[in-house]
């Protein structure tokens, strides 16, 4: 066994794996004795069988997948050994190989064409970008706050409907004689009292019972994006939607909102000590600011990769790499489909990829099984309701590192926590090099960055490829 390799170029190779008969020939023969133990052939007992009939059957065969598995490992172990960085796979140079003939089994020579993963040097001073924090407006916390007292409050089922009652029931389109239209609409309908516009049609539906009937104009209770949406219409056509409708009442459903008092602070927060409204509203204003943060987090680390990508330089062997994802089972993708997508789909997937690999040399972003281990368990720990009587701390720890450790063994299971965490270490990484400026914007602002990254994104996607 031997194995060598010659450089095309600064990044392409050659690889040449040299099999000997030697190296292979012992366990085809273990293997063949061992198939005329077991083989069953006309005219014979079961393991009489002369050797020579079982070499013809099988020896090629043997052969070839005993050649296949010494290849295959010392192609992987050499490039280990070598600590060769390689892009994509290495590909069989059928040309250069020839086809093996291993129904006379011989000595063997096979060529392997790979690619080097690319230098990338990475100039974090060229990255310009803010990390961007949203301000939390008093209104937006009290809306928050109305949100949860209406979540954790009072549910019914009044017999008369209330101004502030959802109502739900059937309503069916009027023509002008005040009879049900024939092929007109018919639809059910759930909605809330206070969204109706006109107060004289708001009022004629406060105080109805369930089966009692009111008629009123759609268009001027909910305006046409009601319609088009509820009513099932082209946008055009709910626009010029001005018929009556009768609406049977079928039910409604009261929340009262829970008062603002220490219950609430506890079913909302069980885990911090809260018993004024003061720490309940900071509390809530820090939850909103946490799924503030998210989003700011994924615009920033956004930006960065677009401009990571913006300013690589590093040579990429193009050729090689078409021929690699024309090799793997795509029955779809022709070479001139690939090349028409080359620029913006497949080329940045692979910038990408050895982007990836440079910034694990400076710091691991590949999530370990340890690192998703910790993050089940803080989910545990905060919804845990399996605690028995007089469980101690200990137990307690051990019964939430177990469960952990079996969520956390299925990769299937935890597919989502793994690009959570993927993408908090990616923000780490770029936050620690790039040191960002962090700017305050309003939520309107913030919305408008985003449209432009967008619209950047889209930009980079359209412009032709060289």
């Amino acid at each position: 066994m031997n194995v060598t390799r010659e450089n095309l170029s600064d990044l392409e190779l050659c690889i040449k794996v040299e099999v000997a008969a030697a190296d292979y020939a012992e366990n085809v023969t273990k293997q063949l004795k061992r198939y005329r133990q077991q083989a069953t052939v006309p005219g014979f007992r079961k393991g009489m069988a002369p050797m020579g009939m079982i070499e013809r059957m099988y020896k090629p065969s043997l052969t070839a997948e005993e050649v296949n598995n010494i290849l295959s490992q010392n192609l992987y172990k050499y490039i280990d050994d070598e600590k060769l960085e390689i892009i994509g796979s290495p590909l069989a140079n059928e040309e250069q190989t020839g086809s093996p003939d291993f129904n006379h089994p011989t000595d063997y020579v096979f060529y392997f064409d790979a690619a080097l993963m690319p230098k990338v040097e990475i100039d974090w001073s060229k990255i310009d970008t803010k990390l961007l924090q949203i301000k939390v407006p008093a209104k937006e916390i009290d809306s928050q706050i109305e949100d949860i007292r209406k979540r954790y409050g009072k549910f019914e089922t009044p017999e008369e409907i209330g101004e502030n009652d959802h109502v739900y029931g059937k309503a069916v389109e009027l023509g002008k004689d005040g009879k049900e239209k024939e092929g007109g609409v018919s639809v059910f309908l759930s909605f809330e009292v206070q969204d109706v516009k006109d107060p004289d049609i708001k009022q004629s539906i406060i105080g109805k019972k369930n089966e009692e009937k009111v008629v009123f104009n759609a268009f001027k209770a909910f305006g046409s994006a009601f319609i088009e949406k509820n009513f099932r219409m082209e946008a055009a056509a709910a626009k010029k939607f001005k018929s009556d409708i009768e609406f049977t009442v079928s039910g409604c459903s009261r929340i009262t909102p829970h008062e603002i008092d220490e219950e609430l602070f506890a079913q909302v927060f069980p885990n911090d000590d809260i018993k004024d409204e003061a720490k309940f509203r900071k509390a809530v204003q820090k939850e909103i600011e946490k799924a503030n943060d998210e989003q700011c987090r994924i615009l920033f680390v956004n930006q960065v990769r677009r401009q990571l990508l913006d300013n690589f330089n590093a040579e990429m062997p193009e050729k090689f790499l078409k021929r690699w994802i024309l090799s793997r089972d795509d029955k779809d993708l022709t070479a001139e489909k690939l090349d028409a997508e080359w620029g913006e789909k497949y080329l940045p997937a692979l910038k990408w990829e050895i982007l990836d690999g440079a910034l694990n040399k400076i710091k691991s972003i590949e999530p370990t099984h340890n690192d998703i281990v910790d993050y089940v368990k803080d989910i545990l720990k905060r919804n845990d309701r399996n605690a028995e009587e007089g469980e101690s701390a200990e137990a307690k720890e051990e019964r939430i590192e177990k469960a952990a450790q079996s969520i956390a063994s299925d990769r299937n299971n935890v597919s989502q926590i793994v690009d959570r965490l993927y993408a908090d270490k990616t923000f780490e990484l770029f936050k620690e090099q790039v040191k960002p400026e962090v700017e305050k914007v309003t939520a309107k602002e913030f919305g408008e960055r985003v449209k432009e990254d967008n619209a950047k994104n889209a930009k980079n996607e359209a412009a032709p490829t060289e």
